[in-house]
């Protein structure tokens, strides 16, 4: 069992769950790094890592999220923080979403509500503390074209936080939302020039935002921010006032 205080962060191999990982890496975590198909990519950032372990699941599959938790509790018996970075994105206008592409969306909502409840349950309460920060995004806030499903996914992670948080103030379990704008990941990359260069104009900083510098504020909300709950924290640049 780890000796070390624990984070599991959802989406770890890649993107702004990896640099999640290796900031609360240097913070003293021992890093459960989650992923679904990233193998390649999350045992890339756990080489980096004096202790860390890979967890695998499909967060859409309930199933799997609970062998996930039984993965963590067998591997290192408690967890401190739980990072929910894991996301999928469906692009379609309402007129060509098919049901089934909603219901995808939907089940990752789930899939993370599920394993909150679950790492709650089975270690935070016990241990009488922890930390809970949700990955939402800009988007839950502005809405964006051909991407309701996922729109209306961020915005009910920053529903959850409020309302959670509300639910474990006085158990000493603090939660949270960072919510990133236009972040210099692959999801960016795939974007047409066009796109790219609209949502640039509307950033007062005038630059896309580092993975870094949204990790940066998770590990300030994992080790410090004792006074915050029920927050959502917008990393955007200016793009958006929150």
């Amino acid at each position: 069992m780890s000796e070390k205080p624990v984070a599991v962060v959802t989406g770890g191999g890649t993107g702004i769950g990896a640099a999640c990982c290796r900031l609360l890496a240097k913070e003293g975590f021992r890093v459960g790094i989650h992923y679904r198909s990233s193998e390649d990519r999350a045992k890339e950032v756990l080489s980096g890592m004096e202790s860390g372990f890979l967890v695998r699941a499909d967060l859409s599959d309930i199933n799997q999220v609970e062998f996930l938790v039984n993965q963590v509790k067998e591997t290192a018996g408690r967890v401190d923080v739980l990072v929910n970075n894991a996301g999928a994105s469906v692009n379609a206008d309402i007129n060509s979403m098919k049901l089934e592409q909603f219901d995808a969306q939907r089940a990752v909502t789930r899939g993370i509500w599920y394993l909150t409840k679950r790492m709650i349950r089975l270690f935070m309460l016990r241990q009488g503390s922890g930390r809970i920060i949700n990955i939402s995004s800009v988007v839950g806030h502005t809405g964006n074209v051909g991407q309701i499903p996922y729109t209306m996914e961020k915005a009910a992670l920053d529903a959850f936080t409020k309302s959670l948080s509300k639910e474990l103030a006085g158990r000493n379990i603090l939660v949270n939302s960072v919510a990133p704008g236009f972040i210099d990941t692959e999801m960016t990359h795939d974007l047409p020039d066009e796109i790219r260069t609209r949502i640039l104009d509307n950033i007062t900083l005038g630059r896309t935002g580092r993975p870094e510098e949204v990790a940066d504020v998770v590990a300030f909300l994992a080790t410090r921010g004792s006074y915050i709950t029920g927050s959502v924290i917008h990393v955007n640049g200016g793009l958006y006032g929150g």
